[in-house]
């Protein structure tokens, strides 16, 4: 494919009621190598304390913060993301949840792997409870996260992270990186990029599924049926998602019916 690098990134970081998360990973965005972005935080609904750190935040940050929020009665991660492809100024979506810090080259490795028509998912690595302690505790000192993350190979010797390979191994584009079908695995909507124009194009997510599960694999499954080209974020975009309790997955198998449905309309056609 030919190469097109994005003009200006959108970062669409969702968060909901977590600010000492939130700060963290916004610690780690200001340490990027590539500031040609800006964040827009799509806030499904959080309290005073959020807003209030968005607000300081944004006093000094290198790249412009906007803040969209919406009423909390209820997960409605989809319409409020909506609301942020809407809002967006860059024609590349990064879209990274606010319990997740990045590594310093995560926009610019996100602009490498971006190609034309072509959506990327990448993945995560899992801290444990214990390491997402010591973490929260960092933001109340200012240690800068490019100085924490030094300790990794610690991290993993302790079984704090659960694995350390794609954090030291950082693979270039390769056929290996493309799918050829939807496939649910690996899909993980707190690390995942795609144009900004093929989101608008095929309407973005679909807000019938509220609740929380699977707006993402559906997210994907209709860019793919839409004739965008899915690759692997693996060994170059990797996050660190903070430990937390499992959400309430209740409609978790509700949402998931919807997108077999989808995907069973297609098969048939």
């Amino acid at each position: 494919m030919p190469a097109q690098t994005p003009r200006l990134i959108s970062v669409l970081l969702a968060t909901y009621n977590w600010p000492e998360a939130l700060q963290l990973c916004l610690n780690s965005l200001r340490e990027q190598t590539d500031l040609d972005f800006e964040i827009i935080i799509t806030d499904d609904g959080s309290g005073e304390s959020t807003r209030a750190l968005i607000e300081k935040e944004q006093l000094d940050f290198p790249v412009p913060i906007k803040h969209l929020w919406q009423e909390d009665i209820g997960f409605r991660k989809s319409l409020i993301l909506n609301q942020g492809i809407a809002a967006a100024q860059g024609d590349y979506l990064v879209f990274l949840d606010g319990d997740c810090i990045v590594q310093n080259d995560f926009i610019a490795q996100h602009r490498r792997l971006a190609e034309p028509h072509c959506l990327v998912t990448g993945s995560r690595i899992l801290t444990s409870e214990g390491l997402k302690n010591e973490l929260v505790q960092t933001k109340l000192i200012k240690q800068p996260i490019s100085d924490v993350l030094r300790s990794v190979w610690q991290w993993r010797l302790q079984n704090k992270i659960n694995k350390l390979l794609p954090l030291l191994l950082k693979l270039p584009n390769h056929p290996w990186r493309y799918y050829k079908k939807f496939e649910w695995r690996r899909i993980k909507g707190c690390n995942m990029a795609c144009w900004t124009s093929d989101a608008r194009a095929m309407g973005g997510f679909d807000e019938s599924l509220t609740g929380w599960g699977h707006e993402d694999a559906d997210f994907v499954f209709r860019l793919q049926d839409a004739g965008v080209i899915r690759k692997s974020g693996a060994f170059a975009t990797e996050v660190f998602h903070l430990w937390h309790k499992m959400q309430d997955r209740a409609t978790a198998e509700k949402n998931a019916a919807i997108v077999r449905a989808k995907i069973l309309a297609k098969k048939q056609v």
